[in-house]
This record gives structure tokens, sequence and C-alpha cells, in this order.
């Protein structure tokens, strides 16, 4: 069996007329349905909630928060705890002495904020400029560009998108991201394409799409409503017919 894979056609990435994002989310919205975001929250538990997201499954992350809130119902009872009670608390997601460290960390810097208000909060982001905010959140260790982005939509309500691993997928293969393209630049390019009343719903639409339809292998393409003008589809396609081509002609002579 032929262990050649389809190679990109000579067109570039940017020239590729394929969907436009409001287009994506429209056909997404008649296969999928509305969108359903979730209820707004404190800054402080989304960003946390967030971390406890990374890298695991939505049950995993759901069981981790429901123990977290339960054990500690106020933020300060965490930093009292032994690391190893904290550890134990969000095993459920993971990753926990990593995220156990995260947690703490953010937790111990917010404590030098607490002189001047009541309790644990970052709800003053609301007040600041997106990228003002977005600077902020970033300077925590274990906050990167995508969890950051998920606290200021979700939590902030601002146009911010978070390119998480089925987003950046199921973007690449449309056409809308290049081949090779790192997060950081992804986040870049997706946010300077998607139009800031589409975010939210480009975002959920496009990880329900990657999780249903787009997976990571052997991707339902067949399927999908996205195919007429997708970039790996044509690019499928294109191989397909030239190994056709090729065993024909070996046939032939």
């Amino acid at each position: 069996m032929s262990s050649a894979k389809p190679q990109p056609s000579g067109m570039s990435w940017e020239s590729f007329e394929g969907w436009k994002p409001a287009e994506i989310c429209r056909r997404l919205r008649e296969v999928y349905g509305p969108i359903q975001p979730p209820p707004p929250e404190p800054v402080l538990d989304s960003l946390i909630r967030t971390v406890l997201s990374q890298h695991t499954s939505a049950s995993g992350c759901q069981a981790a928060w429901a123990n977290l809130r339960r054990r500690f119902p106020r933020w300060q009872a965490v930093l009292q705890a032994p690391m190893a009670e904290l550890v134990r608390v969000i095993r459920p997601a993971g990753l926990a002495w990593q995220r156990a460290r995260t947690i703490r960390a953010i937790l111990q810097e917010l404590q030098q904020l607490k002189a001047h208000q009541s309790d644990f909060s970052l709800d003053f982001l609301h007040d600041w400029p997106t990228e003002k905010a977005l600077e902020y959140l970033l300077h925590f260790p274990g906050v990167g560009l995508k969890t950051a982005a998920c606290v200021l939509l979700f939590a902030c309500g601002r146009p911010v998108l978070p390119v998480d691993t089925h987003v950046h997928r199921v973007a690449q293969r449309l056409g809308l991201l290049p081949a090779k393209c790192s997060a950081s630049k992804a986040h870049q390019l997706l946010g300077q394409q998607v139009p800031a009343r589409w975010i939210l719903e480009f975002h959920l639409q496009l990880i329900r799409h990657g999780r249903l339809t787009c997976l990571a292998r052997r991707p339902r393409c067949r399927l999908c409503p996205l195919a007429a003008k997708c970039a790996f589809w044509r690019k499928i396609g294109e191989f397909r017919k030239n190994t056709t081509n090729r065993k024909a002609f070996s046939f032939g002579k």
C-alpha cells in the first residue's frame, strides 16, 4: 500500500478563495444548531476554570472544578491548604501538580491586591482596554494566549478569538491559515479575518465541527457542509486524481 500523502498544490493560502467567516458560521449553524455560550461568571473563576480545561476532556475539567469549589468555597482557602490537597482535589483534570502550581501562583499575586478589595477578584479587567487586559493576563505563569483570550471572550465579552487545537486545525484545512502556522500567528491571522460580531460563534462552531466532523484523524469530509470550498478537500481530490492517472499510465505501459 502506498504511504504517499496529499501534497499542497501550487496555490498559496492567501490566494485561495474559500469560505468567509460569516458563511462558515451560517453553514455550521444549519448543521449543529445555534451556539450556546456558557453563562457569565467572575473573571477569576473563568481564568482558573480555563486553566483546568487545558489539554483535558470536558468531563475531567467539570469534575475538577466542582471538586475545587466544593472544597474551597473561597479562594483564600486554596492558599492556606497544603499543595498536596489542592492536587488531590483537581486530579480529575490531569496534570494536577502543574495546574496546582499555576492556580497558586495566580492567587498569590492577587493576594497582594486584596488589601484594596473584599476578596480575590479580576473583575477590574472589565474596565480595562482589551490590549491592556490581555497583557495583564499573559503575565501570570502558566497563562498563554489561548487561555487569556478565552477569559476575555467569555468573562469580559471582548471580541478576542481563542484558537484551540480544533479551531486551528479546521481553520488550516479550510485555507484560512497557512500550512505551517504557530499558535500566536494563528491568533493574529484569524483575529484579522473574523469580524468582531462573529468571533464568539466562529470559535464555538469550529470547536463543534472539529469534534464531530473535521476530526484530527479520518475527517468525515464527505459529510462536511464546508467541503465545497475547503482547501484540504480540494488537495485530497487532486491527490486521488493524480494517483489514479499514475496508476493508469503504469498499467498502460
